[in-house]
């Protein structure tokens, strides 16, 4: 634990990560929230869930182009309208499912479906990239790549934490209050966090507009003006001239594993009901995730404590191997218990696989599109999840559990085979970033 303690005391960086989490912890609070608010104020499930559906597809779908923003202008030209626009979207959502749900008033199903979709749709294309934005900060903090390991293990355990701690938060709000207090919480929470952020004294990387259009064009000697200008070499000028500006270049191993794991994730949720139901143990479904999130964090911590001699590309496919096979054995579990151990082991590589990935996507980007690079990784990630929950509810109930616990682990698989192809064409040479 000293090296963690070592990547605290780096100046500013406690102030700077504490003002992230608080930021964050808004997302592990807001989801719950708002489903409770709007079922309450419409009266309807289907309304809750399309709301929560529409939140949630803008804010994924949207988050490199908000990211790519932050690298172009900062945190406190982008961060700061981004996250009072998003407080305000959320504060009116808490206004309108209070208003409908409180004494006096004519029933839940008076709110407009319409209405709460569209300001939830709305909150969600503006919600701050808080998770990208403090690992680029923590690239300029940690300019030793085995500390910024440690930040980014340290970080991505933090989070998963943050997204166990908000529904508990929710559970006491909404024990003492309506659940609309739950989403004016997310709103205020959000809004501090980013402030106090953008206001951090760590110096970030600003993406300069006239940064390309301002290099001197230089013509190689002995070579005239006319010479290579055909269509064919005017285009690969172009290429090259546009190459520096191209803020994701390389990303597709990172970005195909963050997906992989995701898709794992996403069923495995509800592989875990299934399973608990088959032994009449539905109960168990909670314990048996908490496990899988204690592991992931054991397995975030060890992976920040050791001094890697590996490059991170072929290690990344070793973690992602590993998960997979974990996951496919879960399946043979006889027993709830036995299944709960198993979560727990393929929960101790699934925290060293995203973290992994978003190292390789700082060490490929541009030091000016780093938050953009982490945002594609997050946005793999979560667009993953969904589509994994989605796929594996059209299986389950028609295959063999144990068949599709294997189909689950199908995507890690792929992505370990995938991503060690990659690095093994790429060659030493390009994981120059290599943690020794």
């Amino acid at each position: 634990m000293s090296s963690y303690a070592a990547v605290l005391r780096t100046p500013h960086a406690a102030r700077t990560f504490g003002a992230a989490l608080l930021g964050r912890l808004s997302y592990g609070t807001v989801s719950l929230s708002l489903v409770l608010a709007v079922k309450g104020a419409s009266g309807s499930f289907a309304v809750a869930g399309t709301t929560l559906a529409l939140f949630g597809a803008t804010s994924v779908v949207l988050s490199p182009v908000r990211a790519a923003l932050v690298d172009r202008y900062g945190p406190r030209r982008a961060l700061v309208p981004m996250a009072v626009l998003y407080a305000v979207l959320l504060a009116a959502l808490a206004v309108v499912t209070r208003e409908h749900t409180g004494p006096g008033t004519a029933g839940p199903a008076d709110t407009s479906g319409a209405l709460l979709g569209a300001l939830a749709a709305c909150a969600g294309a503006c919600t701050p990239p808080l998770g990208p934005t403090m690992r680029t900060l923590w690239g300029q903090l940690m300019p030793d790549r085995r500390m910024l390991q440690r930040a980014y293990s340290l970080d991505g355990v933090a989070e998963e934490l943050l997204l166990v701690a908000g529904p508990l938060l929710v559970g006491v709000l909404v024990a003492y209050a309506e659940p609309a207090a739950g989403v004016a919480v997310s709103a205020v929470l959000v809004l501090l966090g980013t402030v106090a952020l953008a206001l951090s004294p760590v110096p970030f990387p600003v993406r300069s507009a006239g940064a390309a259009s301002a290099r001197p064009k230089v013509r190689p000697k002995g070579r005239r003006k006319g010479w290579g200008s055909g269509r064919g070499s005017g285009r690969k000028r172009a290429r090259r001239e546009r190459a520096p500006r191209t803020a994701v270049r390389g990303l597709g191993q990172p970005v195909l594993a963050a997906a992989g794991v995701g898709l794992c994730l996403g069923g495995l949720d509800l592989l875990v009901i299934a399973f608990t139901e088959q032994r009449h143990q539905p109960g168990a479904v909670a314990w048996v995730l908490a496990a899988l999130s204690a592991g992931s964090a054991v397995g975030g911590l060890a992976n920040g404590a050791v001094s890697w001699r590996s490059a991170a590309r072929p290690r990344l496919a070793v973690i992602c191997a590993a998960l997979g096979l974990a996951l496919a054995a879960a399946g043979l579990a006889p027993n709830v218990y036995a299944f709960g151990a198993a979560a727990a082991v393929a929960g101790l590589f699934v925290s060293p696989a995203l973290i992994t990935a978003y190292l390789i996507a700082d060490e490929t980007a541009a030091p000016d599109a780093r938050t953009q690079a982490g945002a594609w990784v997050n946005t793999a990630v979560n667009a993953g999840m969904s589509g994994g929950t989605a796929l594996v509810g059209l299986l389950v109930g028609k295959l063999p559990l144990p068949l599709c616990f294997v189909l689950v682990a199908l995507p890690a698989l792929f992505c370990a085979a995938a991503t060690l192809r990659g690095a093994d064409r790429r060659g030493p040479v390009h994981d120059a970033a290599e943690i020794s």
